[in-house]
């Protein structure tokens, strides 16, 4: 991928692996045998479909706009199809990145200036400020919500 990545993020991957948080975030991870649920390959799938898009005339995020700006995936939404990247700026460290998502189904962005370990956190939380998780209770099973399940238990590995 060419860049070293956040602290918090792999302290996550470390601790739980790649999987399903609060019923509805996958989180990615390096070597995972599913290439829809492995950082790499969805890096590279994401940024081909990010410049096919941006090709074709859809407008970039404000927060893209600045010179050596990169997107890298680290997690997405079941179902709504949300994606949530890092916000990779030249000279920023990766403990400094931010989480940015782009909705599953539109042109739509929303920047939250957190890591994607506190992002999860109040997802899960029910504290989080964006649109696209509140009201999580009227969609997630209430066992759910506090759940989270290892890619093993989906495939195997």
């Amino acid at each position: 991928m060419g860049t070293v990545l956040p602290a918090d993020y792999k302290r996550l991957v470390e601790a739980y692996g790649g999987g399903l948080f609060a019923g509805m975030i996958w989180l990615l991870e390096p070597g995972c045998p599913d290439p829809m649920l492995e950082l790499v390959a969805q890096t590279a799938e994401r940024e081909e479909i990010l410049a096919e898009l941006w090709e074709a005339g859809e407008d970039k995020p404000s927060e893209l706009q600045e010179g050596g700006v990169r997107l890298v995936p680290w997690g997405f939404a079941e179902g709504a199809g949300h994606y949530l990247y890092w916000v990779v700026r030249p000279d920023v460290e990766p403990e400094e990145w931010t989480v940015i998502l782009n909705e599953g189904r539109g042109p739509l962005w929303e920047a939250s200036p957190v890591s994607c370990s506190q992002f999860l956190l109040d997802v899960v939380a029910g504290t989080t400020s964006s649109f696209y998780f509140t009201g999580l209770d009227d969609i997630i099973e209430p066992e759910d919500r506090f759940r989270f399940a290892p890619n093993s238990e989906f495939h195997g590995t």
